[in-house]
């Protein structure tokens, strides 16, 4: 049988109750770990934003990603790629990329 717990938030620090009902879900799924955080801030870190307004810990959402420019290895107009060519392998643009038959 489960009986409800107590448990502290890791990010706010506030006490939150781990329901028997919560636990035998948990167990059904087959999760071992109890959970870290409170409703809150789950629903928060979730939605992809800090509970305490602080780092958004890594999110890559809100960030653009960095484009490298390339000469295209098959028509030699400009390429962006999301990586650092290294000059050791071959590099296409959007379009002949996408017309290799190695993509498909």
């Amino acid at each position: 049988m489960y009986t409800d717990e107590m448990l502290t938030c890791v990010d706010c620090g506030q006490q939150f109750p781990f329901t028997s009902g919560e636990q035998e879900f948990f167990a059904m799924k087959g999760f071992t770990n109890k959970p870290s955080r409170c409703t809150d801030c789950r629903a928060a870190r979730k939605a992809g934003r800090s509970p305490n307004g602080g780092g958004g810990g890594g999110s890559r959402s809100t960030s653009q990603r960095e484009m490298f420019k390339a000469t295209c290895s098959q028509c030699g107009g400009v390429a962006e790629v999301p990586f650092q060519p290294r000059g050791d392998k071959p590099v296409y643009c959007r379009d002949c990329f996408a017309s290799r038959h190695s993509y498909r």
